[in-house]
């Protein structure tokens, strides 16, 4: 095997597996680093116990908060990344995302690009991750989008009624785009089944569109990819200019490894590429690489998250909820009396009794589940998730310790609208609901709520901009400093928005893929690999090699 590729990427998430799917086709050799393995396709996956009880897929490392307290970030490191644990939302940012927005809490600068530079490309994405929605229903679309590749999950019994409750009062709920592999003509022969167990589970049927499935599983054969497991990269170092860098240092269970690319395209994780940026200061980098800026690890995001859930007034027929949104007050208060943004709301994934009584049974009061009788209050739970936009601000950031532990120091910001959607959402429910009780997660601890939440839309870490000062990377996402370094994951965001992150993430990196096939000269011919010494050969996939 070689130690020297065309592309080194690292990660294997939305970011790292989509640009080596759209790097593949020019014939340049790639090597894919993945510091976790193959997800087992297994019972367990299914397993509400297994999964939000045992934490059996969750990384069991510790980061820690501003005050030096261990948590466990809600983090999985495997094949795909994070991907194959979501919940499949895949929304488009909205064209005001990307201009100077003012909040009650403060301003949310503007991005280096448009929706326009992401349009063809988000509707690549939505085609590619087989996205299921309908336009023309979210008052917040631009309008000129072409309509989805697929028609909108239709919704189960009881969310068909909450939509009707909302549009009783004015409301113009839609449907919420889903990446998911659903035949809705033909269930029998459906890949998806609209079971119970979507997000917040790896899908033992492969039926979420996941990176593993989509991007990194379809290039497994390909014969100029090659996608090695176990390798944690440690660090990144570079010429003594500190303009080129050079190798890829990783960590295995044989020991040190390193690795060469013409181009190096980190896509850990908006915190685990901070990380690896910060661990690998040198003389010409004394702050850490491309850090000239002081920006590497700052700005920091994750959403405002509160969960409502709450109790049916009767039994609902409810399997599969999370086909319904809301923005009608994405950027206000149609009402009057607040004309900043409130933020988005969603229906959440079925929650069964044993997620209930393994993920928020501290923090709800007894009336929902009298003598601890969680499976039936799951017959009877709807859960909804409010989203809205974090500011990014400079001390909201990712650090290492010396000994090189992650710390998160984070303080939550701009929450008045978030406060008034959260009122308005269980004020909107009265009539449809016994009762509603929101679990703010600015009120807990990183680690102590609901699947999605702690660090699952971490963002922002690694901002992009045109102005070195003030921006680690160029419009193009590579590093100001360094010539041949580029950045996929959302650690580019600049805002964090109010919609789901993945599928921005998606379409950047086709963006960027795009760019790096002009750079490296699309029809040049790959170049021959040196050889590499025997002990890399253990672990990992080569392209065309059996995974048994």
């Amino acid at each position: 095997m070689a130690t020297h590729f065309d592309v080194v990427i690292i990660g294997s998430g939305a970011g790292g597996g989509t640009i080596a799917q759209r790097l593949a086709p020019t014939g340049k050799s790639i090597l894919i680093l993945e510091r976790g393995e193959h997800l087992p396709r297994e019972a367990e996956n299914w397993d509400a116990k297994a999964v939000f009880v045992q934490h059996r897929y969750r990384t069991q490392e510790r980061w820690y908060d501003k005050a030096g307290k261990p948590f466990t970030p809600n983090t999985h490191y495997w094949v795909g990344g994070n991907t194959s644990f979501y919940g499949a939302a895949l929304m488009r940012l909205r064209n005001r995302d990307f201009q100077e927005t003012p909040h009650a809490g403060g301003i949310s600068p503007a991005w280096p690009i448009q929706l326009a530079d992401l349009a063809p490309y988000y509707d690549e994405a939505e085609a590619l991750w087989q996205v299921h929605g309908a336009r023309g229903e979210d008052p917040t679309e631009n309008g000129d989008e072409p309509p989805y590749p697929y028609a909108a999950v239709h919704h189960d019994p009881g969310i068909a009624a909450l939509k009707g409750h909302w549009e009783a009062q004015g409301w113009r709920p839609f449907s919420l785009p889903l990446g998911i592999k659903l035949d809705q003509a033909h269930p029998v022969t459906s890949t998806c089944i609209k079971c119970k167990t979507c997000g917040g589970y790896p899908c033992l049927l492969k039926a979420k569109s996941d990176a593993r499935s989509i991007a990194i599983e379809p290039l497994l054969d390909a014969p100029n990819v090659t996608l090695l497991t176990g390798r944690k990269v440690v660090r990144l170092e570079t010429d003594p200019s500190g303009k080129t860098v050079t190798e890829v240092v990783c960590q295995t269970e044989n020991g040190e490894e390193r690795w060469s690319g013409d181009i190096v395209v980190l896509a850990a994780g908006a915190v685990n590429s901070a990380a690896v940026l910060l661990a690998s200061a040198n003389a010409a980098h004394p702050d850490g690489l491309a850090n000239g800026s002081g920006q590497v690890g700052r700005n920091y995001m994750f959403h405002t998250l509160t969960a409502v859930v709450s109790l049916t007034a009767e039994r609902q027929q409810i399997n599969f909820p999370k086909t319904l949104a809301c923005n009608d007050f994405y950027w206000g208060d149609p009402r009057g009396g607040f004309d900043k943004p409130m933020g988005h709301i969603q229906l959440l994934e079925y929650m069964s009794g044993q997620t209930l009584e393994g993920q928020v049974s501290d923090w709800l009061p007894p009336a929902f589940a009298p003598g601890g009788l969680f499976e039936a209050a799951a017959e009877r739970m709807l859960s909804l998730l409010v989203i809205s936009e974090d500011l990014p601000m400079a001390d909201n950031r990712v650090r290492l310790t010396p000994d090189g532990r992650i710390t998160l120091d984070y303080t939550h910001n701009n929450l008045e609208g978030h406060e008034r959607l959260v009122k308005t959402l269980v004020q909107s429910l009265d009539g449809f609901v016994d009762q509603a009780h929101p679990i703010c997660q600015h009120h807990f601890q990183m680690d102590s709520l609901l699947p999605l939440y702690g660090t699952a839309h971490q963002a922002g870490t690694v901002r992009f901009g045109a102005d070195p000062q003030s921006s680690v990377l160029d419009p193009w996402c590579k590093a100001h400093e360094l010539d041949n370094l580029y950045l996929t994951d959302s650690g580019f965001f600049v805002t964090s928005a109010a919609v789901n992150p993945t599928l921005t993430i998606v379409a950047n990196a086709m963006r960027v893929g795009d760019h790096l096939k002009q750079r490296l000269g699309a029809s040049a011919p790959a170049q021959t690999p040196r050889a590499a010494p025997a002990a890399t050969r253990r672990r990992g996939h080569k392209a065309g090699e059996s995974l048994a």
